[in-house]
């Protein structure tokens, strides 16, 4: 609960409504910025970020002192934190982003109508952007980056647990746009001492024409249901993978184990395995033996995971099913086949990834066709939903509903289309 005095309350939201106004006063100018001067303030801005990689990485490690101090979790820790590759790969990023195409103006359809009126369906940005997310300091840039590439001005919302990498991260973009002679209110950081600005932010209607939340279930659910602007929801990772009886296991198995351990706080990290009842309990049993080999801790069903010899497992409740846990923590379960996997995963996904591993060309098919999540992975590991991966550059993040964008968002999703219609005096009888 907000600790504000009532003027406190009234300058923050003051703050959130000025930074939308200058945002709406300068997009477009964004909106009409050529792709050449696009790419060399996308460039100018990696640049900065290389060489002023200590000042970064001193902010950010106040905000992990902080953030241990409060008794943050060590996965929550790990999404806040930057060292030199990170920050190299974020600048990497904004360089990536620079070399891909330029949606805005790009013809999607049209022709010629019978009365000589020439009609083309172009791709323009959305606007203003509003961003709000939770702890990890990458999608300041990332969203920066996205948004200057497809003619969007960012409007960024970031978390308390990261207000000093933010904070630095747009100080440099912002004096990157300056010696471009843009305008620093291209990219703008709003308050984040209390959870009102959220809420000041998603009902700006008028001033913000889009607003991506990006973080928790919990996080995502309050801007999908509390926003007055249009919202894209990018949803949490339940990501299951499924072994079937025709799978390779010893492919299963590794694919299994990285989609799990790569990294256990991403979105796209592996939650729930589900092993298929047919495979030989020698390998059911040493799919579960890995894990717990790999520091996975296990839930399930002790009872049937134990007839398989299974041991040190937690008992699992309907939470571990739907549990996004972020963390060295699994649910597994055993199930009837892939018609049961597929019930599962219906039942408990968020609708981001799911993965099978089978030799089986037709029951590869029936999981593909049936499972109605964001990204199908065949024989790959859920670690493959990444924008990065796609060939799209730094994402904004994963779509997980079904309307305008699904799947990794990147430049196209953040644009909208309008009709030029061209003719020579026609009128309508």
């Amino acid at each position: 609960m907000s600790t504000q005095t009532a003027e406190q309350r009234a300058a923050e939201r003051n703050e959130v409504l000025r930074k939308a106004q200058a945002a709406k006063k300068v997009a477009p100018v964004l909106a009409t910025l050529p792709t050449v001067d696009k790419d060399a303030l996308l460039h100018a801005a990696a640049d900065a970020l290389i060489a002023r990689t200590d000042e970064i990485l001193a902010a950010n490690q106040a905000d992990i002192d902080s953030g241990r101090a409060e008794g943050m979790a060590e996965s929550l820790i790990d999404r806040l934190s930057l060292n030199t590759d990170r920050v190299a790969g974020i600048a990497g990023g904004l360089r990536q982003v620079a070399g891909l195409q330029d949606p805005v103006g790009e013809v999607l359809r049209g022709g010629l109508m019978a009365n000589g009126i020439q009609m083309k369906q172009v791709r323009v940005p959305l606007g203003v952007m509003g961003m709000v997310y939770e702890a990890r300091p990458n999608v300041t840039v990332d969203a920066f980056g996205l948004a200057i590439k497809s003619g969007n001005v960012a409007l960024l919302r970031g978390s308390r647990t990261a207000v000093h990498s933010n904070q630095k991260l747009v100080d440099i973009l912002q004096e990157v746009a300056q010696e471009h002679d843009l305008p620093t209110e291209i990219v703008q950081l709003l308050p984040c001492e209390s959870h009102d600005s959220v809420q000041d932010l998603i009902t700006a209607r008028g001033l913000v024409d889009v607003v991506i939340p990006r973080g928790s279930a919990r996080l995502i659910e309050a801007v999908v249901t509390g926003a007055t602007v249009p919202a894209i929801e990018t949803g949490t990772g339940n990501c299951h993978f499924f072994v079937d009886k025709d799978a390779d296991v010893d492919s299963a198995i590794e694919m299994l184990i990285n989609g799990k351990t790569r990294r256990v706080s991403v979105c796209n990290a592996t939650e729930t395995a589900l092993i298929d009842q047919a495979l030989d309990p020698s390998d059911q049993l040493r799919i579960i033996e890995a894990l717990q080999e790999a520091g996975v801790t296990v839930h399930g069903d002790k009872a049937a995971l134990g007839v398989l010899g299974a041991r040190d497992v937690v008992e699992a409740t309907d939470q571990d099913w739907a549990d996004e846990y972020l963390s060295m923590d699994i649910a597994v379960k055993v199930v009837d086949g892939v018609e049961e996997a597929v019930q599962h995963i219906a039942t408990w996904s968020s609708g981001h990834t799911e993965a099978i591993a089978s030799m089986n060309a037709y029951t590869l098919q029936k999981f593909a066709n049936e499972v109605d999540s964001a990204a199908v992975m065949l024989n790959a590991s859920t670690a493959f939903t990444d924008g990065e991966q796609y060939g799209m550059g730094a994402e904004i993040g994963i779509s997980t509903q079904k309307l305008h964008a699904r799947g990794p968002m990147a430049l196209p999703e953040l644009t909208s289309t309008k009709w030029i219609l061209e003719g020579t005096g026609q009128t309508r009888p």
